[in-house]
C-alpha cells in the first residue's frame, strides 16, 4: 500500500483520519515536483514528497494536526537550503488536508452483561472498539460494524498492543483480572481515559494494592473508578452502559476541543439503546 491513493482510499474505508500533503508549488531546484503527494497516519507514512528534512518536517507537522484533531487545511512553505538545511535550495509549498474524522479508539475489556450493553452504543459513535474476552461464549453472534472481537485467554496481553491514546473500559467477570489489567493500563500511562467498573469500595481496595506494587497516587488518580456520568442514575446494564458512553463522549469531546454539552449526547445514546432494545 505504498502509493498515496490506495493508502488513502483504505484507511478511509477503515475509519482511520490521516493527513494528505502536496507540494502544491515549487521554485528552484527541488527533491520531487508540484502535485506530489504522500499520506501521513499516526503510526506510517504512504508516498514520499522527496524524502529529507523537508519530508520530516511535514510527518511532524501533520501528526500534530491529528493529534489536535484539526480539520482545516493548512498552507506551509518551506525553503530547503536556508530553514531546511537540504542541499537543494529551492523552495516548496505544501498543503495539508486533514481527511476522515478523529477517532477514538475504545477497548472494552469483559463480555458480560454491562459489556454487551455498551459496545453497540460505542459503535454508533466516531471510533474503533476493541471488545476484549477469553470468553468466546460470552460475545453476541452479531458483532457491530467497526468492533474488533478479541478472544484471548490472557487478556493482559492485549494491553501492549493498544495504540497511544486509547480509551481503555475494564469490567471483566474477574476481579483479580480486573488488578492485572489495571496495573498494566497505569504502567503504560498513555491512555487518554481508563474507567474501571466498580463501586468506591472497590477503588479503595485496587488503590491499596497498586501501592503496595509502587504506582504513585497521583497515578492513581486518573483511573475513573466507579466510572460513567453521575447525572446518569440507574443499575440496569443499559443504564450504566449509557452512563460510561456519555462520559467517553464528554472526554472525546474535552480531547478534540469541542463544546457541545452532555445532555445532547446522552439523549443520543438513549435514543440508540432503545432502538437496540426494540430490534
Amino acid at each position: 500500500m505504498n502509493n498515496w491513493i490506495s493508502a488513502l482510499a483504505e484507511l478511509q474505508t477503515q475509519g482511520q483520519p490521516c493527513v494528505l500533503v502536496t507540494i502544491i508549488d515549487e521554485r528552484g531546484s527541488t527533491p520531487r515536483n508540484a502535485g506530489s503527494k504522500m499520506v501521513v497516519c499516526a503510526e506510517r507514512i504512504f508516498d514520499t514528497i522527496g524524502g529529507g528534512h523537508l519530508e520530516f518536517k511535514a510527518m511532524e507537522i501533520a501528526r500534530e494536526m491529528l493529534a489536535s484533531g484539526q480539520q482545516e487545511t493548512r498552507l506551509e512553505r518551506f525553503s530547503l537550503g536556508a530553514s531546511l538545511g537540504q542541499c537543494c535550495g529551492g523552495v516548496n509549498v505544501l498543503l495539508f488536508e486533514p481527511m476522515g474524522q478523529p477517532q477514538a479508539q475504545i477497548a472494552v475489556f469483559g463480555a458480560g452483561h454491562v459489556g454487551r450493553a455498551l459496545v453497540p452504543l460505542l459503535a454508533s459513535l466516531p471510533c474503533r472498539v476493541r471488545w476484549i474476552d477469553s470468553r468466546e461464549q460470552e460475545f453476541p453472534e452479531q458483532i457491530p460494524d467497526g468492533v474488533l472481537r478479541i478472544i484471548n485467554d490472557e487478556p493482559v496481553d492485549e494491553v501492549d498492543d493498544l495504540p497511544s491514546g486509547s480509551y481503555c473500559i475494564v469490567m471483566t467477570h474477574d476481579h483479580q483480572l480486573d488488578l492485572e489489567l489495571t496495573a498494566a493500563i497505569l504502567k503504560r500511562n498513555d491512555f487518554t481515559y481508563f474507567g474501571l467498573i466498580g463501586s468506591k469500595t472497590k477503588r479503595v481496595k485496587f488503590e491499596h494494592r497498586l501501592r503496595d506494587r509502587g504506582f504513585d497516587a497521583a497515578l492513581l488518580q486518573r483511573m475513573r473508578c466507579p466510572m460513567g456520568l453521575s447525572e446518569v442514575k440507574g443499575k440496569l446494564p443499559i443504564e450504566i452502559a449509557v452512563s460510561i458512553a456519555a462520559e467517553v463522549i464528554a472526554t472525546y469531546n474535552a480531547n478534540f476541543g469541542l463544546h457541545s454539552s452532555n445532555a445532547e449526547p446522552i439523549a443520543q445514546l438513549l435514543t440508540a439503546s432503545r432502538r437496540s432494545q426494540a430490534q
